[in-house]
């Protein structure tokens, strides 16, 4: 990936206070207040954001050009989604380290060939984490072992061909905003490479 080329040059707002409002597993809820410098002291503004871990994501590919993904239950949209392997990032792990363990753990799937894809933010707006994106060529089948953590965590595993893989992200069949951006993210790369 190359270096960033755009300047940005709206001014940061400040945080003036933060308080934890509500505590969750998996994020917590900030109330901050926030305010630009520039401004008088009473346009401070009141904001609350999701403090989250960061997250990893992973485009597993085998040496026959078949890529492996998880099929899973999502709570918040109740339905089943078809995903690329990922999970949260762990105290004290590097998004690497997270992303093999949770390859894996989901897949049985292992690979010696990784590359970085980058970073995204899922909504900039109101979380605070990122998802670190990557890339694992020649992937082999070592064999499940227990998952840990979530006991209610059900995943099928699918090998798919990487076009029809693509195919599925252009026809909505996959729809998961940072999966979309593993994809985006993976067919820069491809065209770097070529």
């Amino acid at each position: 990936m190359s270096e960033k080329s755009f300047r940005f040059s709206i001014e940061p707002w400040s945080v003036t206070h933060q308080n934890k409002e509500y505590q969750t597993p998996i994020f917590n809820l900030l109330h901050r207040k926030m305010k630009l410098e520039s401004e008088e002291e009473e346009n401070e503004g009141d904001f609350y954001v999701l403090k989250a871990p960061e997250w990893v994501n992973v485009l597993p590919i085998t040496s026959d050009d078949e890529v492996v993904l998880v099929e899973q239950y999502r709570y918040g949209i109740e339905e089943p989604t078809l995903e690329v392997p990922g999970g949260m990032v762990d105290p004290g792990e590097q998004p690497l380290e997270a992303i093999q363990r949770e390859l894996v753990e989901e897949t049985g799937y292992q690979s010696e060939h990784w590359q970085s894809l980058g970073k995204v933010s899922a909504n900039p707006a109101i979380m605070t984490n990122f998802t670190h994106l990557f890339l694992a060529e020649n992937c082999t089948f070592e064999g499940l072992q227990e998952p840990e953590g979530d006991i209610h965590e059900r995943i099928k595993v699918h090998k798919v061909p990487l076009e029809e893989f693509l195919s599925f992200a252009a026809d909505e069949t996959i729809h998961h905003t940072i999966v979309l951006a593993t994809v985006a993210r993976y067919l820069l790369y491809r065209n770097e490479m070529e």
